[in-house]
């Protein structure tokens, strides 16, 4: 954790000596993003489960805006390495590794210094010993997440909440999957090769 936090504050000192004459994302450039999350089981599944990860993001913008009114946004395609997940089930902690190679992300074009996103995406997830408990140490996460992104020029910090799905996708015949109602924190850059 305080490895994380440190590469947070030394990359958001780094930023802050960037130029803010583009504001957001911009076709044909790029996000990067340093991020953590946090969160606890609910709804159906394994219960009495928490999840700590953290991770880096590197996502492609693919258009201008588009859409109508509110809806106007620009779509991006990213993917995540997510070096560090803690399971902490009641059996104990897992630690796991993962990677999502496909994150679907809407960022909605505001203008402003609040720009709303709407995410999906899911990779897979390699743990130490079962999740849940004599299920699988193998298996493929999944799931949206509603957040804003506050900033401005290239610099944002990011704040979303995500429902995360963990599961063997059928790998064994017992599948009970973790449900987990997480909130994540991130802090990103956007940049475009003029």
């Amino acid at each position: 954790m305080a490895v994380v936090v440190f590469a947070l504050a030394l990359a958001g000192a780094a930023a802050r000596g960037q130029s803010a004459a583009e504001q957001g994302p911009k076709k044909g450039g790029n996000e990067i993003q340093v991020w953590t999350g946090a969160g606890h089981s609910a709804f159906n599944g394994a219960g009495a489960t928490a999840v700590w990860n953290a991770g880096l993001r590197y996502g492609w913008i693919l258009t201008n805006a588009r859409g109508p009114g509110f809806l106007r946004g620009r779509f991006e395609y990213a993917v995540d390495a997510v070096p560090m997940y803690l399971i902490f089930q009641p059996q104990g902690a897992v630690y796991g590794v993962g990677v999502n190679p496909f994150a679907f992300k809407w960022n909605f074009d505001t203008g402003g210094r609040l720009a709303p996103y709407f995410d999906l995406g899911g990779g897979v997830l390699l743990t130490s010993r079962d999740v849940p408990k004599g299920v699988s140490n193998i298996n493929f996460v999944s799931g949206p997440g509603i957040g804003v992104n506050v900033g401005h020029g290239k610099e944002h910090w990011s704040l979303e909440v995500r429902w995360l799905h963990i599961s063997d996708a059928g790998l064994t015949n017992y599948n009970p999957g973790i449900n987990v109602l997480q909130v994540r924190a991130g802090l990103g850059w956007f940049h475009r090769k003029e």
